[in-house]
């Protein structure tokens, strides 16, 4: 019989460890052509509302700030912008992701990036007993209660999801 080999621990990881949060760990096989929060809900077996996706924007004046929201939604930039005071917000570009984070897309995690952004979480995590978020890999995720995410990265809570187009 073989036995599967429990998944490196990565800097989100050891974030939440540091601060004593429970959390397990899951992978799945990464789709390199596929690396939405939808296909990775797929691939686990999850409802789409317990995975969320984390994206990285840049807001004006100037700042950058991260929104995680459930797969399957989309981002509602105007309701982001509003719900953290700023005149709009757009995507960072995929090139400028590693640089700032330390994460590559498909991978990115609102915890134990090089550095610790606003994070703006979906009101509905906390209709949640359990989410699953990314754990700086990809392929590898990490199921918390939302709680203890709320607290690890300090996040404000604002309605920034829509339906898919």
């Amino acid at each position: 019989m073989s036995r599967q080999k429990a998944p490196q621990k990565t800097n989100a990881a050891r974030f939440l460890d540091d601060l004593g949060v429970t959390y397990s760990m899951v992978t799945f096989q990464v789709d390199e052509d596929d690396l939405s929060a939808e296909n990775a809900a797929k691939l686990l077996d999850l409802p789409l509302g317990m995975v969320y996706k984390t994206i990285l924007l840049r807001g004006q004046p100037t700042c950058l700030l991260e929104a995680c929201l459930p797969a399957g939604t989309d981002l509602d930039l105007k309701a982001l912008a509003k719900a953290a005071s700023l005149r709009s917000v757009s995507l960072v570009p995929f090139k400028e992701l590693f640089p700032l984070t330390g994460y590559h897309r498909g991978g990115c995690s609102p915890l134990g990036g090089r550095r610790h952004f606003p994070v703006y979480l979906h009101e509905a995590a906390t209709k949640l007993d359990k989410m699953a978020i990314n754990a700086g890999a990809r392929g590898l995720m990490l199921v918390l209660d939302p709680v203890d995410l709320i607290e690890a990265t300090k996040a404000t809570l604002a309605n920034i999801a829509k339906p898919k187009a």
